[in-house]
């Protein structure tokens, strides 16, 4: 599933920014599901007329590092892999965004919130609510091995609209229209 949803990502970021060509994947080499992210984006971003470039970062004075190698290689959007790392570092990651003037794309809308563009992924208080069902069902007596794989059905799109401003970004009607949440 991370592949769909690294090229929905990806898609919704060159909607965004359709002039936007030379992108950066920010990914933690120490997390494997993030590599996967990374593989996914670098297969899909050719089919948008896009290059992109991988850094990566696992501590803050490497995102430090990351985004200001990113601004010196004109890098003109940044999707942020899915990392725990990452997710307690939602602030330093819009303010260095913003600081360096690169719009960025996230899976959580936390991100949204504490003032980065925008964020497509799963909608976590769903998947909580299935691994409590799931819970339920093992303290019941079923075997975790009987019971189905469920993926997340249900994803949120947020953007941030003070920070597209700040960003001299137009953001599409489109795009306004399809969010589940706009933050002013």
């Amino acid at each position: 599933m991370t592949a769909a949803l690294a090229a929905k990502r990806l898609g919704v970021l060159h909607e965004m920014l359709p002039k936007a060509v030379h992108i950066a994947v920010l990914g933690n080499s120490h997390n494997a599901l993030s590599e996967v992210t990374v593989k996914d984006l670098l297969t899909t971003t050719p089919t948008l007329g896009m290059r992109a470039e991988v850094l990566y970062a696992g501590t803050e004075s490497e995102l430090e590092t990351a985004f200001a190698t990113m601004a010196q290689k004109h890098i003109e959007a940044v999707l942020i892999a899915p990392d725990e790392f990452f997710t307690s570092r939602l602030e330093q990651l819009a303010a260095l965004s913003l600081r360096h003037a690169l719009p960025s794309n996230y899976t959580i809308r936390e991100f949204v919130r504490v003032g980065g563009l925008m964020s497509y992924g799963p909608n976590f208080t769903n998947a909580y609510v299935e691994t409590g069902r799931y819970v339920g069902k093992v303290l019941k007596g079923e075997k975790p091995a009987d019971l189905p794989v469920v993926q997340p059905t249900e994803f949120q799109f947020a953007i941030n609209l003070k920070t597209a401003r700040a960003l001299r970004i137009e953001v599409p009607p489109t795009l306004l229209a399809l969010a589940d949440e706009v933050i002013e």
